[in-house]
């Protein structure tokens, strides 16, 4: 099978009507949909909140430790009394 014969068959596929759909799939789609949807709302607000908790997190360790102060010279004593 070409190109064309693909392409011709690929067309009459979709101008042709489409099958029936059985409607007792129409309560499970929707049993399925709620439920993904549910999933993605928890995983959505589960990323929220430890993208929240590593920022404060982040925050305290940077409030106690203070990252960006120079630590004090151990090598040279100071010069005092002279």
């Amino acid at each position: 099978m070409n190109r064309s014969q693909r392409e011709a068959a690929a067309r009459r596929i979709m101008e042709g009507t489409p099958p029936p759909v059985p409607p007792e799939l129409y309560a499970e789609v929707v049993r399925r949909g709620g439920r993904m949807l549910r999933r993605r709302t928890a995983a959505v607000r589960l990323m929220w909140l430890l993208l929240f908790a590593a920022t404060v997190a982040f925050v305290v360790w940077a409030l106690t430790v203070r990252p960006w102060v120079e630590p004090p010279s151990e090598t040279t004593p100071p010069l005092t009394g002279w």
